[in-house]
């Protein structure tokens, strides 16, 4: 599958993206500075702006200015885009004497730039949109290498969004013009009406963007007015139809359903949807975080949804257009923060625990409620097996990740944490009391992170669970800190907050998952095993790290004076590692092909996920393959499989 310019985002609706600012925040070079450093003296890698992080900064900055590149030629950037040694050397030496010249440079380009484009839109408008306009044209554009170049981009990109538009009703091309014109109006407005102090604030702003993401994909620099806008929707209780959307040019394809959520409740929107209108209005050409604004409203209302969906037609695929009603309602993600599957078995049950969280609040934790749903199976059945399952879970608390793990371990470390000075503090499971201690799958997939990581990978260490499921998780194994959220006042810095990448985590094995993923033992694939989902994909991912193994538990990270008295509570029946259930993975993995070739739907599907890559995303159609979870289904066999393997070797012995 070629490398999505838009990676996958799985942004549900009650998660917005940031709205742009109405005021640049209140910068001065001397503060930017100061900022730089900040985020340098608490980064895990880069701690000076070295020749690769200036190359990066120079390169987001030009993003920054232009995402949809629709208004640089490629020649005026290029000096900045392939910067050589000396303006790097240039561009550093600004940075310490408070000087972002080649900053300003760029966005004095921009205005230029601008001009250029409001007179390519004069001539678009006498000009006859092209028909038949593939997405596929611009996944991957650069910038355009002449002036009538760009002109026929934004010519087909006006003809694939205009297309889109009169698919809802007569008369709505009109409408959609008139919006793509106001918002590109107010856009340009920013950098071309703003008096001289606001363009230095709103170009510094931009550097600490540029030079943020430039260390690594998780560190961010925020004006106040995001900032304020992050808080204002963690906060607050947000209505609307509980779906995960991606920002494509001719609309919002659906690529994720909340478990519980109503637009998964009323089974009229499915993956694969592309959303062009809500009640009537084009949504093309919207700022994501507008549409959703349309879209979000009122509990107990409803909203229309126009789509486009693709049907089989007489010979092949045609899109349609379809009209939707959806109530609006509270998305609770708790709702839906577990479930389970009993599936009959011998004289038994294996039991298929779906967490898509690690959650914990004032009532209860995903370790709690899985301690007791695993208590209540096993009083009211025989409990044979477990499959663990921790496909999409994006993680959460780090803590949650140790009391999981310690459902199915005895005591000993679990997690390990690195940070930016290099000290290393030890996560270990205290209990010695696990919920299970028979057979145990965790499944995974590529949108399995950073705490869901840490409890496969633990598992996997400990040789207690083998991991089934996509190739590799997503390989997330850095953690990050938030200004707002460190000064614990509320109130926000009138300069901009920031979070910065402060560590990296790993498991007791001393491996991180960080960029390379958690492999799978038995690799079983998935709706995303064709997507370039995941770290090694991001922008300035962190290199994978190691440290040593930490089966043994010397507890040298414990201060002396407890060390003695922690040693004789703790160190007792430590979790030791085996491989058990390793010796029957060929076995496992022979028999999960065979039944894989032999299944008609995931023979179908199997072939598809290789036409899969060359699409711009690999879009899940169950209705093609039978309407199981043919991932999950196979799980379950292969979890058959290792309690029938298991009984013959205890026969054997």
């Amino acid at each position: 599958m070629k490398k999505l310019t838009r990676l996958f985002l799985i942004a549900f609706i009650i998660l917005l993206q940031l709205v742009v600012e109405a005021k640049p925040p209140e910068l001065t070079p001397k503060i930017a500075k100061a900022k730089i450093d900040e985020f340098l003296t608490a980064h895990i890698v880069h701690k000076t702006l070295s020749d690769e992080v200036i190359k990066r900064s120079l390169q987001n900055y030009i993003q920054e200015l232009d995402p949809g590149k629709g208004y640089f030629l490629d020649h005026e950037i290029a000096h900045w885009k392939e910067p050589d040694s000396n303006l790097i050397a240039n561009v550093r030496l600004g940075i310490e004497k408070h000087d972002f010249t080649h900053f300003k440079e760029m966005y004095e380009q921009m205005l230029v730039a601008i001009e250029r484009r409001d007179k390519i839109e004069e001539q678009l408008k006498k000009m006859e949109f092209p028909k038949d306009v593939k997405l596929s044209e611009f996944t991957e554009m650069t910038w355009a290498k002449s002036e009538e170049e760009l002109l026929t981009r934004l010519l087909r990109i006006r003809g694939l969004q205009t297309e889109a538009a009169e698919k809802i009703e007569e008369g709505t091309k009109e409408l959609l013009l008139k919006r793509l014109e106001k918002i590109r109006l107010s856009k340009q407005s920013e950098f071309v009406e703003a008096d001289k102090a606001d363009k230095e604030r709103l170009l510094l702003s931009y550097c600490l963007k540029s030079v943020a993401s430039a260390l690594d994909t998780h560190t961010a620099y925020f004006t106040p007015q995001e900032a304020n806008q992050f808080m204002i929707h963690v906060q607050q209780r947000l209505y609307g139809i509980g779906a995960g959307l991606r920002d494509d040019l001719n609309g919002l394809t659906v690529v994720s359903l909340v478990e519980g959520g109503p637009a998964e409740q009323s089974k009229l929107l499915k993956m694969g949807d592309r959303v062009i209108g809500v009640n009537g209005e084009p949504i093309i050409g919207l700022e994501i975080s507008e549409a959703v604004e349309l879209i979000r409203g009122p509990e107990g209302t409803e909203v229309k949804l126009t789509l486009m969906r693709e049907v089989e037609g007489d010979e092949e695929k045609i899109s349609k257009k379809i009209d939707i009603d959806i109530t609006r309602k509270e998305v609770v993600l708790s709702e839906s923060r577990y479930n389970t599957h009993l599936e009959p078995f011998g004289n038994g049950v294996i039991a298929s625990i779906h967490l898509h969280s690690f959650y914990q609040d004032s009532k209860t934790s995903s370790a709690l409620d899985l301690r007791k749903e695993i208590a209540k199976i096993k009083s009211e059945h025989n409990l044979l097996g477990v499959v663990l399952d921790l496909r999409f879970n994006a993680g959460g608390l780090l803590t949650q990740a140790v009391e999981v793990s310690g459902l199915f371990i005895n005591r000993g470390i679990v997690a390990s944490i690195k940070d930016y000075m290099g000290n290393i503090q030890h996560l270990r499971n205290f209990e010695n009391n696990p919920a299970w201690t028979g057979p145990l799958l965790v499944l995974t997939n590529r949108a399995s992170a950073s705490a869901a990581e840490i409890v496969a990978q633990s598992m996997q260490d400990y040789g207690r669970a083998l991991i089934i499921g996509d190739d590799f998780s997503y390989g997330k194994g850095t953690y990050q800190t938030f200004t707002l959220e460190a000064n614990h006042s509320g109130n926000i810095n009138p300069e901009g907050e920031f979070k910065v990448t402060r560590g990296m985590y790993f498991t007791v094995s001393g491996k991180s998952p960080q960029n390379t993923g958690l492999k799978s033992d038995i690799e079983v694939p998935g709706p995303l095993s064709a997507a370039d989902i995941g770290e090694r994909f991001s922008k300035n991912a962190i290199l994978n790290d190691s440290i040593k193994s930490n089966f043994k538990d010397d507890l040298a990270d414990i201060h002396p004076l407890h060390r003695f008295r922690m040693r004789a509570i703790y160190s007792k029946e430590l979790e030791e590692k085996t491989d058990k259930w390793q010796a029957h993975i060929p076995s496992l993995q022979a028999n999960s092909s065979k039944r894989m070739k032999l299944n008609n739907n995931y023979k179908a599907f199997l072939e598809d996920l290789v036409k899969m890559k060359d699409d711009d995303y690999p879009r899940e159609n169950r209705k093609k393959y039978g309407q199981n979870d043919l991932q999950h289904e196979e799980s379950l066999n292969v979890m058959k499989d290792l309690i029938i393997l298991e009984a013959t070797n205890k026969i054997a012995m």
